[in-house]
């Protein structure tokens, strides 16, 4: 299994190793890229320029620490960024912490934690809407955490908690949890659906490996929704919501759901869609208010413990990384039906446990670059990207002695 404790980005001269890493140094205006790495042994997080025509990397600052001084936080596990680029929250297993983001891309820790859990509680995972209004966590508790904070703020509001004592009662530990925002055809103001997978039913009997489906209801209150939950694929470890609307376009075209599973042996990955509007043919209007999921297609194979998953500027390519199997799997979504078509090659090699994606560029065939964090032969694997057909080039290896980077999120 990969480290729970152990991420250093402690940071060395790192240009020698290859022409995709240049010099440590910083710039006194905002980068073209950023992409910043937790590290679970030291407690802090790494920032790093991204030179976006070649994808070479260039060592803003390695000391930002994921916990203020005196607070009992754990382990950081992700990092999230705010849609303006001004602030950043870290989930760490027992608190949120807060940043601001200086003008070199460079962070700044703010003295006291956007939230804390309780003792005992541990965080599991944690996500934000497109617009940067709502953060979503999960834990062990089991419970639902939902934060209400705005872009270029560093203060989260709780407004909602799904939990054990909750009425219904939440009964089932959550392992993974991805939320989409959009506007359905004919509404006048956005909604965003939160879907969260679950290995473990604590209920007798059990009813384990589901996806399930909440929304806010007209108070504010999130709610599991009618028909909630679905039955997944044996322990599913990731999900992840794709909207196919284009950037910058109004509406929902469809929206497809993700689950990565792993059952004994290999890996694989199935596709929900969304009744985000009288599509498909078979969806009424009162399946689109209940956000109704259909099972589309037949899962398709990927490598062992399918952990991360990200989608590309376009909402047109799934990357996948594979844990178990030291891979990332890359397809093409189709845009109507949600099918994933495998790329060509169809995976490429990481280091040893990768445990996060990361993806740098605009929609363009010249600056797009993924990146992996893996945790176990601490080192970052980067691959340039080709937009119009989302294959990924060959893999270039950074180390980073001592190591075991964790969490990680790019811009």
């Amino acid at each position: 299994m990969f480290k729970k404790t152990g991420v250093v980005l402690a940071l060395v001269i790192l240009g020698a190793l290859s022409l995709f890493l240049v010099d440590c140094g910083s710039s006194s205006s905002r980068p073209s890229g950023l992409l910043y790495v937790l590290s679970q042994e030291e407690s802090n997080v790494s920032s790093y320029a991204v030179d976006l025509g070649s994808g070479n990397l260039s060592l803003i600052n390695s000391n930002a620490a994921t916990c203020p001084s005196g607070t009992p936080c754990g382990p950081p596990l992700q990092i999230s960024l705010d849609p303006q680029g001004k602030t950043a929250f870290v989930l760490n297993q027992g608190s949120i912490s807060a940043y601001t983001v200086n003008s070199d891309g460079s962070l700044t820790l703010s003295s006291t934690p956007a939230a804390t859990f309780a003792t005992g509680e541990t965080a599991l995972g944690m996500t934000r809407d497109a617009a940067g209004d709502l953060l979503f966590v999960i834990t062990n508790a089991p419970a639902i955490y939902v934060y209400s904070t705005n872009p270029g703020s560093t203060s989260a509001t709780l407004t909602s908690t799904i939990s054990s004592t909750s009425n219904p009662p939440l009964t089932r530990v959550p392992t993974a949890l991805s939320a989409i925002t959009y506007t359905p055809t004919g509404a006048s103001s956005a909604e965003t659906v939160l879907f969260v997978t679950s290995s473990q039913d604590l209920r007798q009997p059990p009813n384990d490996n589901t996806l399930g489906v909440y929304a806010a209801d007209s108070s504010g209150n999130w709610t599991e929704q009618p028909n909630s939950p679905y039955s997944t694929l044996v322990n599913p470890t990731a999900v992840l919501a794709v909207n196919t609307t284009p950037p910058g376009q109004p509406g929902a075209g469809a929206i497809f759901v993700y689950v990565g599973n792993t059952p004994s042996t290999g890996g694989d990955v199935s596709a929900f869609e969304l009744c985000s509007q009288v599509t498909p043919p078979q969806c009424q209007q009162a399946d689109v208010d209940n956000h109704l999921l259909y099972a589309v297609g037949v899962p398709s194979g990927v490598g062992q413990h399918p952990i991360a998953m990200l989608v590309d500027p376009t909402n047109t390519f799934l990357y996948i990384a594979c844990n178990g199997s030291n891979q990332v799997y890359g397809f093409s979504m189709g845009t109507a039906s949600g099918k994933l078509t495998a790329l060509t090659p169809p995976y490429q090699p990481t280091g040893t446990e990768p445990v996060a994606l990361a993806m740098h560029g605009g929609i363009n065939t010249n600056s797009e670059f993924l990146y992996s964090s893996n945790n176990l032969s601490s080192t970052i694997t980067g691959w340039p990207v080709v937009a119009t057909t989302g294959s990924l080039g060959n893999p270039i290896t950074v180390q980073f002695p001592p190591g075991s980077p964790y969490g990680m999120a790019g811009r």
